[in-house]
């Protein structure tokens, strides 16, 4: 279930299959305009349709991968179909959740507000060039945030960090954008998140693939987030300089 950049509902309806020579296969069925409110019932009759349209019969589909809205989940119910929780998008949502503070949104927001600023002016671009020239910093472009996808956020806040040096020089130059410049406040807040989250992006980009069952990286994944991204800091050395 999608919106088209007109706001307009489609249902998209694709397989995932192995071939005789055991090649993992995926195809794009179908895209079909769905106007009907997006309430359980409907989806699960047009997912029916969908299948029944291509000839697919439903005792040998292994399995259907969804996000977790409500009226998807309630339609694989009422199919009876098994359901995979995509585990890609509860990151994403876990990720939204925990961003829920007021100065990573802040930070964020002066993040937005950084490549605006250069993404709608031409001489601003070809200043930052000069700039990063200048510094002696890689010449690359700032990167736009995509809503629907966190790791565009992510790169967006680790090429401002790469690049800030350049931004302040171009910006503090003229009046009109001189309050735009990141405080070190904010690009400290920035550094924390950009530190936080960098490993979860190849995670993100793991579960991505199609040449592979995306499925198999889960567990191995699972492994690392318990042993390694969310394992507690030891503090042995700072403890000993305080009992001492």
């Amino acid at each position: 279930m999608w919106s088209s950049r007109t706001s307009e509902p489609y249902l998209s309806l694709t397989a995932h299959y192995i071939d005789q020579d055991w090649n993992l296969k995926s195809k794009c069925l179908q895209t079909a305009y769905l106007p009907d409110d997006h309430t359980g019932e409907v989806t699960a009759l047009g997912l029916s349709e969908a299948l029944a349209f291509w000839g697919l019969s439903e005792d040998k589909q292994v399995c259907i991968t969804t996000d977790s809205g409500t009226n998807i989940v309630k339609a694989t119910s009422l199919n009876n179909w098994t359901r995979l929780q995509c585990f890609r998008h509860r990151l994403h949502s876990g990720i939204e959740k925990a961003s829920k503070d007021k100065r990573v949104e802040r930070a964020v927001a002066v993040c937005k507000r950084v490549v605006a600023a250069f993404s709608f002016s031409w001489k601003k671009k070809r200043e930052l060039a000069a700039a990063q020239e200048e510094l002696h910093l890689p010449q690359h472009k700032l990167v736009t945030e995509s809503p629907t996808r966190w790791g565009s956020r992510q790169k967006m806040v680790g090429r401002v960090l790469e690049q800030h040096k350049a931004i302040s020089q171009v910006l503090s130059a003229d009046k009109k954008t001189r309050h735009s410049v990141p405080s070190w406040q904010d690009l400290d807040v920035l550094e924390s998140v950009h530190g936080a989250l960098n490993p979860l992006l190849e995670f993100t980009d793991s579960l991505s693939g199609e040449s592979y069952v995306s499925v198999s990286y889960l567990k191995p994944m699972l492994h690392l987030f318990r042993t390694q991204i969310l394992k507690p800091l030891r503090m042995k050395h700072n403890l000993q300089k305080t009992l001492r």
